[in-house]
């Protein structure tokens, strides 16, 4: 895990990031501080989505854009599209 922490803290710099085990399922906390050491983001994932390639990549995608809504670096109408997007997907897999 701690090549996966190095691999995440890069993609997100200047973000620091710290991953923890968390929950009953295998499950990871997913950290996100920003300089300044305050908390931006905290999220928890399935270990397994962090051992793969592409899964790692979607962590990274969500993270990054988990980031810009908590600094309000997305516009409303931006966020309305992702949130629709992101339950369209919902509604495919289910």
């Amino acid at each position: 895990m701690e090549i996966i922490s190095l691999l995440l803290e890069e993609a997100l710099s200047p973000y620091q990031v710290t991953l923890t085990t968390a929950g009953m399922q295998d499950e990871c906390l997913v950290t996100v501080r920003n300089p300044a050491d305050a908390i931006v983001v905290e999220r928890e994932f399935d270990r397994a989505q962090l051992m793969d390639k592409r899964g790692l990549v979607d962590v990274v995608d969500c993270l990054l854009r988990d980031i810009k809504i908590a600094e309000g670096r997305l516009e409303p109408s931006v966020i309305a599209a992702l949130r629709n997007a992101a339950q369209t997907r919902g509604a495919v897999r289910a």
